[in-house]
C-alpha cells in the first residue's frame, strides 16, 4: 500500500476513511491553495507600499480600489463560472493569470520603469483570480474528502488561510524593503508551484455534468438560481445578514484599535504586534474548531460567538494596554475562525454540487461588501464619538446579533 492514498473513501476494503495526512489529493489541493493564498497576501501588502514609497498616496488609493473592486463586480460571475467550468481547470487558469500579471509587474519594476495603469490592472486580475480560486477550492473539497472528514478539512483550510495572512504581511514587506519587485516575483513563483500541484491531482472536482443539447442558460438566470437557494434556506438567509453586520463591526474595531494606540502615544509598531497576536489567535481558533463543534454543536457555537465578541469588545473599549488589546482581539479572531469553519461546513454540506459556486459567491459578496461600509461607519463614528463610546455601541450590536440568532428557530436547530 502506498504512503499516500489518492481516494477519499475507505482503504483496504474497510469502512475506516483514509486519514487526512495520507489523503494524497487533499494534501495536494491544500498545499496548492496555500501557496496561492500566501503569494496573494504578500502582493496585497506590497501594493500600497509601492505607491506610498513613491510619494503617491492618490495612486495608493487607486491601486487599493482596483484590488478590492472584484469583490463587488466579480463575485457573482465567478460563482457561475465555478458551477459551469471544470473546477480544476478554472483554478489552473487563475494561477496562470496571476503568474503572468505578477511577472509583468516584475519586469516593469526591475527595468526601473513604472506605469500606474498596469499596476491597477495587475491588482484587478490578481483580485479576480483570488475570488474565483477560493470559490472553486471551497466547492472542490467535498470531492477529495469523505463527508465525515469535511469538518477537519475545512478547519485545516481556515488555519491555512489565517497562517497565510500572518506570514504574508511580514514576508511581503520584508522583500519589498530589499527590492521593490521581489514580493511580486514571489507571488508569481507561488502561482506556478500551485499550478503544478493542481496538475498532479487525480480526482475530479465536481460531479459528472450532463450537457444538454439546448442553448446554455444566461448568466442572470444562473445568478438568480444561486440567490434563490440562499433565500429559501432560512439558516443561510439569517446567518449571512448577521455575519455581514459583524463584518461592519470588525472594520470599526480595526480602526478603533489604531486610534486607541495613537491616543495613548503608542508606536505604530504596536498595531503590527496586535495584528500578529490576533493572527495567532485565528490559527488557534481554526485548529480547535473541530473539537469545539463536537463539544457544543454548531448552533451554540454560532450563537455564542456573537456574545463572546460583545464581551471582549467591551473589554477593548476600557483598556489601552497593548498586550491586553492583542489578547482580547486575538480571542475575538479565534472565535471568528471557529464560526467561519462552522458556516463553511453547513454551506458545503447542504448546498448541491451544481450550486456550490453560486451560493458561495452570494455569501462572499454580501459579507465582503460590508467591509467598505464598515470602514466608512468606523471613520465617521470614531471621529464623532471617540473610541470608547463607538466600541461600546459596537459591543451592544454584537450582543443584539446574538439575541437575533438565538431567537431564530432555524439557527437553533441547524444541523447539516
Amino acid at each position: 500500500m502506498s504512503v499516500l492514498e489518492d481516494v477519499p473513501g475507505s482503504q483496504g476494503g474497510e469502512d475506516k476513511p483514509v486519514p487526512l495526512r495520507r489523503n494524497r489529493d487533499f494534501l495536494l489541493l491544500w498545499t496548492s491553495a496555500g501557496l496561492s493564498t500566501f503569494g496573494m497576501r504578500a502582493a496585497a501588502v506590497a501594493y500600497p507600499l509601492l505607491m506610498v514609497w513613491r510619494g503617491d498616496t492618490v495612486g495608493a488609493g487607486l491601486v487599493g480600489f482596483a484590488a478590492l473592486l472584484p469583490q463587488l463586480l466579480m463575485q457573482m460571475p465567478a460563482g457561475v463560472l465555478v458551477d459551469r467550468v471544470r473546477r480544476r481547470q478554472l483554478m489552473i487558469y487563475c494561477d496562470l493569470a496571476g503568474a503572468l500579471s505578477m511577472l509583468g509587474v516584475v519586469l516593469v519594476l526591475a527595468s526601473g520603469r513604472f506605469w500606474l495603469p498596469q499596476i491597477m490592472i495587475a491588482a484587478f486580475i490578481e483580485g479576480t483570480a483570488a475570488i474565483v480560486y477560493q470559490l472553486a477550492e471551497r466547492a472542490a473539497i467535498r470531492h477529495v474528502l469523505p463527508e465525515d472528514q469535511l469538518p477537519a478539512g475545512l478547519s485545516q483550510n481556515e488555519a491555512r488561510g489565517q497562517a497565510s495572512g500572518l506570514l504574508g504581511q511580514p514576508v511581503g514587506s520584508g522583500l519589498f524593503a530589499a527590492l521593490r519587485w521581489m514580493p511580486f516575483g514571489l507571488t508569481a513563483i507561488t502561482h506556478l508551484l500551485a499550478l503544478l500541484l493542481l496538475l498532479l491531482i487525480r480526482r475530479p472536482f465536481e460531479e459528472e455534468r450532463v450537457e444538454d443539447d439546448g442553448p446554455r442558460r444566461k448568466f442572470r438566470k444562473d445568478i438568480a438560481e444561486g440567490l434563490a437557494w440562499v433565500w429559501q434556506d432560512k439558516v443561510l438567509r439569517i446567518a449571512i445578514v448577521l455575519i455581514a453586520g459583524s463584518n461592519i463591526v470588525f472594520q470599526v474595531l480595526a480602526i478603533g484599535i489604531a486610534l486607541i494606540i495613537k491616543e495613548r502615544d503608542g508606536s505604530p509598531a504596536l498595531v503590527g504586534v496586535i495584528g500578529l497576536i490576533a493572527g495567532l489567535g485565528g490559527v488557534a481558533g481554526a485548529l480547535s474548531s473541530r473539537r469545539m463543534l463536537k463539544l457544543v454543536g454548531m448552533p451554540a457555537l454560532f450563537i455564542g460567538t456573537f456574545f463572546v465578541w460583545g464581551v471582549f469588545l467591551t473589554g477593548i473599549a476600557y483598556t489601552g494596554n497593548a498586550v491586553a488589546l492583542g489578547v482580547l482581539f486575538g480571542v475575538m479572531v479565534a472565535a471568528g475562525a471557529m464560526m467561519n469553519v462552522a458556516a463553511g461546513i453547513y454551506q458545503v454540506k447542504t448546498t448541491p454540487d451544481r450550486l456550490q459556486g453560486r451560493v458561495g459567491s452570494v455569501l462572499g459578496m454580501v459579507a465582503s461588501g460590508m467591509n467598505s461600509v464598515g470602514s466608512l461607519v468606523g471613520g465617521f463614528s470614531l471621529h464623532l464619538f471617540g473610541a470608547r463610546d463607538t466600541l461600546l455601541v459596537s459591543a451592544a450590536a454584537m450582543a443584539a446579533f446574538g439575541l437575533i440568532a438565538f431567537a431564530t428557530p432555524a439557527i437553533r436547530r441547524a444541523d447539516p
